[in-house]
């Protein structure tokens, strides 16, 4: 069992880049052996490339697994008894998703990352809460979809909550005219999946001309931005069509996966995607996955200190990526800042609202 009794003391952005190298090599490294010695599968992975686990000085030497093993071998590294929950991402019918198994360490390890990170974002007080989705999405309480997953797992933050689709994902226009009006002067949080916001929420208000002021709510978004790029919609024109329709000013959008639920990369006032003291990237190249220098596309290697459970803490993701750099950007927050550039070639499309047609 390892001890995280301090793990998250830390503040979520307050970790210079020396500070957080050793934080993250120590618990990585237990991480691995813990992962090494209880997980046969993760043990045939290491073993078959030969790493030295115990070797480990840098968490930038904990190997890494690639993202698509969770679709096809059982990844745990506890008891079957103590699994509470499994996550899966959403698949298409085609797409084996992936199955993660979490029990109540990892769920508290997500539970206090989340809080952290978001709360850094927001006010201390819980808020109003309109989530653009369908609460249909939540029936399953122990196979949590990656998408329920986060609407809960943002849930955390609200006090009251609307879900401002119905069960067929049309607008419920009564309900939420009422909800806004019943918050008009209070602050707001807003959550919902790219696609789904500008499918269901932006395109039935133009279309029928309904008029909703949100110009106190504050909008976290996440996933969905190969759909939108495929009707050519930017990131900027995103936010601006929000703004020019609802008159909403503070949209921020992040980046995760199920493989490391809560491990969330929130994009700041200035348009960067952070990573907290909890986790962190690293770009490799795809010839021979040596790390990638800072401006330089590569895969994203994903590392978080939450996955006990199952051996999620080092992952290489299908997704391109660049950092820009470390502990200087303009908004304060210390740590690395990226831009998630596409998708592999031929890689799957993954994201819980690129999918949600058939994985509600």
């Amino acid at each position: 069992m390892i001890d995280y009794s301090g793990v998250f003391d830390a503040a979520p952005f307050n970790l210079d880049k020396d500070a957080k190298h050793l934080y993250l090599t120590e618990i990585l490294k237990s991480l691995t052996i813990h992962h090494y010695r209880n997980c046969g599968n993760y043990k045939k992975i290491i073993d078959a490339f030969g790493h030295d686990i115990n070797g480990i000085t840098s968490f930038y030497d904990v190997p890494f697994i690639p993202v698509r093993i969770f679709k096809e071998f059982e990844m745990r590294s506890v008891s079957e008894e103590a699994v509470f929950k499994t996550m899966t991402s959403s698949g298409t019918s085609v797409q084996e998703p992936s199955k993660i198994y979490v029990d109540r360490t990892t769920s508290l390890n997500q539970t206090k990352i989340m809080g952290k990170i978001v709360s850094s974002f927001l006010s201390a007080t819980r808020l109003p809460m309109i989530i653009i989705d369908t609460e249909s999405v939540l029936n399953n309480r122990y196979m949590f979809s990656a998408r329920g997953g986060a609407i809960l797992g943002f849930s955390l933050f609200s006090k009251e909550r609307l879900f401002a689709l119905d069960e067929n994902m049309q607008l419920r226009k009564k309900e939420l005219t009422e909800f806004i009006n019943k918050h008009k002067n209070s602050k707001m949080l807003i959550f919902g999946f790219t696609y789904i916001i500008w499918l269901h929420f932006y395109k039935e208000l133009l279309k029928k001309d309904i008029e909703v002021d949100l110009s106190n709510g504050i909008l976290i978004h996440g996933g969905g931005w190969k759909r939108l790029a495929e009707q050519a919609v930017t990131k900027t024109e995103f936010k601006e069509s929000l703004l020019s329709l609802v008159k909403i000013k503070r949209v921020y959008d992040y980046y995760g996966m199920v493989e490391q639920a809560s491990s969330i990369y929130m994009e700041c006032e200035y348009g960067k995607l952070h990573a907290s003291s909890y986790s962190d990237i690293i770009i490799r190249r795809s010839k021979d996955f040596s790390v990638a220098a800072f401006g330089e596309p590569g895969i994203i290697q994903a590392v978080s200190v939450s996955p006990y459970s199952y051996p999620g803490h080092s992952v290489l993701t299908e997704d391109i990526g660049i950092i820009h750099g470390e502990d200087d950007c303009q908004c304060g927050r210390m740590g690395k800042y990226v831009e998630i550039v596409g998708r592999i070639e031929k890689a799957e499309t993954r994201g819980c609202s690129d999918t949600y047609e058939s994985g509600r």
